[in-house]
């Protein structure tokens, strides 16, 4: 007996994806490639360097050291000043300036300049006077002040006066005297560290 025909069922025909023709890179293609790679990292190489230089002869790192100039400055703050700003413009009133001390040129202080040369400076009871009129020294918070007076004087030719901004308890101009000029070798420009304290110096 034959056996009984049986049906095979029909697989459905099988879909073969056909890939995509790659775009074929020439030789001339990928050196360019690599040729504007190289332009680019060459590019931030030079960026770096340049940025290290600058801050290694334009910029100083300097340590606080002392409460003198609270609020702003504290105890081992550590700051950038710049160490060439005054070879191209004048000194400010305002200007927070890192100085060696007249009394001892192997040490540095940094205070706040106060008085210019040829102004008339007078101290009534914690408050600045200037050619005759209030100073408002935002700077200075109330609980820092302090109570003592300076007859008036006329800062002298190519001097500065100096002050701390915790004027309680700061050494400053009030006791050494005006600074030479050729006694200021930077302007304090930005705290790096601690990152609490960070940002420009004002």
């Amino acid at each position: 007996m034959l056996p009984p025909n049986l049906e095979t069922p029909q697989e459905p025909p099988q879909v073969v994806a056909t890939p995509e023709p790659q775009p074929v890179t020439t030789g001339k293609e990928g050196r360019d490639r690599i040729s504007g790679i190289g332009l680019w990292l060459r590019d931030v190489l030079i960026s770096v360097v340049a940025s290290i230089l600058i801050i290694m002869f334009l910029y100083q790192p300097v340590r606080v050291e002392g409460t003198s100039m609270l609020p702003r400055l504290e105890d081992h703050d550590r700051l950038f000043i710049n160490k060439f700003v005054y070879h191209f413009e004048s000194i400010h009133r305002g200007d927070v300036v890192v100085f060696h001390y007249p009394r001892d040129p192997a040490k540095s202080y940094i205070k706040r300049v106060i008085a210019l040369p040829g102004d008339r400076l007078r101290i009534d009871r914690g408050m600045v006077i200037l050619n005759g009129k209030m100073v408002d020294e935002h700077y200075v918070p109330e609980e820092f002040r302090d109570t003592k007076s300076e007859a008036e004087m006329v800062v002298p030719a190519d001097a500065y006066f100096m002050m701390g901004d915790h004027r309680s308890i700061s050494s400053d101009s009030r006791e050494f005297g005006p600074v030479d000029r050729d006694l200021i070798y930077g302007k304090a420009v930005f705290v790096y560290w601690p990152t609490r304290d960070a940002g420009v110096v004002e």
